[in-house]
């Protein structure tokens, strides 16, 4: 969660904002920060290359989180999540990432150790997450499943 607020922060958008306002914002920075403006001033252009990196970051992060971009995957994210075992896990300060044997990997935030403990202790781990995990959390996708 803590990784979603510096985003939002530095773009200077908040949790309401859709994909067309990030849109909107992430542009109107890029135009201000883009390096191409600081040719006359080499340590002008290094920040702005530094700025403008973090900006391509934070707007592809917080697009991949969006609203409007997980109702448009919903459906394939279901399916995986229904048809699909977990290859592996792993956790670090409160993000949980699950690999799933078709190649698909995501992203959730803001899970509490407790429950990633319960998760390591559980003898069905796809169960688990569809009854704790799945529907409770932020999540992202990272990689796409593998081509068949």
């Amino acid at each position: 969660m803590k990784r979603i607020i510096e985003h939002r922060k530095f773009l200077g958008v908040d949790k309401t904002a859709d994909l067309k306002k990030l849109k909107s914002v992430y542009r109107n920075l890029m135009k201000e920060w883009h390096p191409d403006k600081f040719t006359d001033n080499e340590e002008g252009r290094l920040d702005a290359e530094e700025k403008s990196k973090k900006l391509i970051e934070a707007y592809h992060f917080l697009v991949s989180i969006a609203a409007e971009t997980i109702a448009q995957s919903l459906e394939q994210y279901n399916e995986i999540i229904a048809n699909s075992q977990i290859l592996h896990y792993s956790y670090e300060k409160n993000l949980l990432q699950l690999n799933f044997v078709d190649g698909s990997s995501y992203e959730y935030f803001g899970v509490p150790k407790t429950l990633y403990n319960k998760l390591c202790g559980s003898d069905a781990p796809a169960r688990f997450c569809r009854r704790n995990i799945y529907n409770e959390f932020v999540y992202r996708k990272v990689s796409k499943a593998l081509e068949k």
